[in-house]
């Protein structure tokens, strides 16, 4: 869909500033007027990780005047692999300071703000109000519907991208003119059904890829050029190299787009309207959730335990905790699992941080193994807590 130019064209450029931006200057779709209205614009990227890397970087680069970064996280080095805006030096730096001082080397005319935020309720709608554009960058259903609700709320457009693995994501919403993401996912996956990338897996190239069609979609909604993906989703495997274009159309029942934005609120809770347990797990967890020192007390005194690691084989082959047996969730999830389930020891599950070996917990439960438990923080707090010498990922 074509729209007008989200933002009024700014000042004239520099001598400096026409050398910098020529070759955005000579296409005759952007020319001086689109230059000023990128110089002009104020965007808030959510996230400066493997979307907001690529991102960022570009919307730099293109001059945007105002870059805003929420971000209150620290550079990892398991983030090196693909949120390219941070470097081997920034390790155990503030993400957003980090950004900043990256975006600063690629253009020194761009004003940086950072927000060392958790975005939530409390904070969300004075910090878009701020901005012209948001764009996503996160990797979590709670803060992506927070962003969707409070865009449409304030009547903000943002631009939407997700990856896991090969498979990539990526729109533009703006309620004024389409649908918004409530349109096209209404409800949360259900919990555990959707790994995260950090259980999961992404290629760190796959950032580039969906992070620079949202830069693009960015640069064209500002400039007021091209069709837009507002109505659209696309679709890339990279596997197969192939990209889909999905029509996506405003659901008249959604409950935030399409109803009055005056007689719409916030939800007061989006990490509960999401979910990281289903209520069966949650149950299940109560007094049968023990640590990692438990768990070592318990291997150190030759107790009768099962210890059973709920992860993926790749995981498996990265680190894993001695004396435990692999079988992974999809085991539990199809019944299979059950069979190999000793009756005369006590069942002790693990994953890397505790969210799906409770999902487990709950399936082995109701199979009659009452007394079974799982170790919260998986085999990441073995490694940092019982054995250091162990790679984290």
């Amino acid at each position: 869909m074509k729209v007008p130019p989200l933002v009024a064209p700014g000042s004239s450029l520099t001598v400096d500033e026409v050398k910098r931006y020529s070759r955005h200057l000579i296409i005759p779709d952007v020319a001086m007027v689109g230059q000023r209205r990128l110089m002009n614009a104020k965007v808030l990227c959510v996230g400066a990780g493997g979307l907001g890397s690529p991102a960022l970087m570009y919307l730099a680069a293109a001059g945007v005047g105002t870059l805003g970064i929420a971000e209150f996280d620290k550079v990892d080095e398991s983030n090196l692999q693909r949120q390219i805006i941070h470097g081997q030096s920034d390790i155990g730096k503030s993400k957003a300071l980090s950004a900043k001082e990256s975006i600063a080397e690629i253009n020194p005319y761009v004003q940086v703000n950072i927000h060392e935020v958790r975005l939530d309720v409390s904070n969300v709608m004075e910090l878009f109000a701020q901005y012209d554009l948001i764009v996503d960058g996160t990797d979590n259903f709670a803060t992506r519907y927070l962003v969707n609700d409070a865009c449409v709320l304030l009547g903000k457009p943002y631009v939407w991208g997700s990856i896991y693995r090969f498979d990539g994501q990526a729109s533009l919403f703006w309620a004024e003119y389409g649908p918004c993401y409530r349109c096209l996912y209404p409800e949360p996956p259900p919990p555990g059904m959707v790994p995260s990338c950090a259980e999961g897996g992404v290629l760190g190239v796959l950032c580039a890829s969906i992070g620079s069609i949202q830069t693009t979609e960015a640069i064209k909604l500002i400039t007021g050029v091209g069709e837009t993906l507002i109505g659209s989703l696309i679709v890339y495997d990279a596997l197969e190299m192939t990209y889909r274009k999905i029509k996506v159309r405003k659901d008249p029942n959604c409950p935030v787009c399409s109803s009055n934005p005056s007689q719409t609120q916030l939800l007061p809770d989006y990490e509960a309207f999401c979910g990281a347990l289903s209520e069966k797990a949650e149950k299940a967890v109560q007094d049968s959730t023990i640590s990692v020192i438990e768990l070592k007390k318990m291997l150190d005194s030759s107790a009768e335990i099962f210890l059973v690691d709920v992860r993926e084989p790749s995981e498996w082959e990265i680190v894993r905790i001695p004396g435990a047996v692999l079988i992974p969730k999809q085991e539990f999830l199809d019944g299979s699992a059950l069979s190999k389930m000793p009756n005369n020891k006590k069942i002790v599950l693990h994953c890397k941080g505790g969210v799906r070996s409770a999902e487990c917990l709950a399936i082995v439960k109701n199979a009659g193994f009452s007394d079974a438990v799982h170790v919260s923080g998986g085999v990441v707090a073995w490694a940092k807590q019982i054995d250091p010498s162990l790679p984290v990922y």
